[in-house]
């Protein structure tokens, strides 16, 4: 697949050059996690979908799924766990015991912190793991505080007696953002069911708008120009429309294969090279 690029951005074509000529070294992708939130919806699902105020650097305006970069202290050692060990979400996301670890927490924080939704759970001497109450205010403050950096996760988990659901998670995809880009992530995605009983509300420094979209008009939406779709977000919303359910998508738990995209500049122009193996539905 390619995607004809903005002829007038001459910054990207020039790095574009300088990195294929050996010029440029590119830049070393950040890990990054990223979840989409699943619900029923008659004959399909909805996906949690957060729209990026127009001022933020990177994908100003763009309708994405909850997430971000992980920070060093997702992998505090003090984050309880329960479900799948690190080095299974390993050889799913293909990253060591370690940073899997921490991919996993930065996509339960991260969700948290931009949505309210949190898959986490407390966790009883009988091995028993009761779902959150996201909802508690005492949650709600400690969300802000978190957001702020003023708590880490850690902390917060600690203090509510919980431990994160990895159990909740499927992972899904992998794309690594093009050699040419100033900014770069190695972003894994992770499919999650919205759990009982709680609902999401957005973060107004991550989002001006908070909605939930069946995967096919997500896309018919963007085919019209009426919202923006990354091509990782697009990708994925089509797969999404094409399992029918949710148990569906929390069924599809595997290993998954790294989608690298790139840039190349031909007589001119740019573009922007999406393995069709991928599916991009735009």
């Amino acid at each position: 697949m390619r995607i004809r690029l903005d002829a007038s951005d001459e910054r990207l074509a020039e790095r574009i050059t300088a990195v294929t000529a050996g010029r440029l070294t590119p830049v070393v992708p950040r890990d990054a996690a990223t979840v989409m939130v699943v619900r029923p919806a008659p004959g399909s699902v909805e996906v949690l979908m957060l729209r990026r105020p127009a001022a933020m650097a990177f994908a100003p305006g763009a309708h994405v799924f909850p997430g971000g970069s992980v920070d060093p202290a997702d992998g505090d050692p003090r984050i309880g766990w329960a479900g799948p060990a690190p080095e299974e979400f390993g050889r799913w996301l293909g990253a060591s015991p370690g940073q899997a670890r921490a991919l996993v927490c930065a996509a339960v924080r991260e969700t948290f912190e931009e949505s309210g939704v949190l898959l986490a759970g407390r966790s009883w001497p009988d091995g028993d793991v009761s779902p959150a109450r996201a909802d508690e205010p005492s949650l709600a403050g400690d969300r802000a505080a978190l957001a702020a950096g003023r708590l880490t996760f850690a902390e917060l988990l600690a203090r509510h007696g919980l431990v994160i659901r990895a159990d909740l998670l499927t992972p899904w995809a992998r794309w690594i953002t093009p050699e040419a880009e100033p900014r770069r992530f190695d972003a894994r995605f992770f499919a999650a069911a919205l759990p009982e009983g709680q609902r999401a509300f957005g973060h107004h420094a991550e989002a001006d708008r908070l909605a939930w979209l069946r995967p096919e008009a997500a896309i018919s939406a963007a085919r019209a120009g009426e919202i923006l779709l990354l091509p990782p977000t697009a990708t994925t919303l089509n797969e999404f429309a094409a399992c029918g359910g949710v148990d569906q998508i929390l069924a599809s738990r595997r290993a998954i294969a790294p989608v690298s995209p790139r840039f190349v500049v031909e007589e001119g122009q740019t573009w922007l090279l999406i393995p069709d193996e991928a599916g991009y539905p735009l």
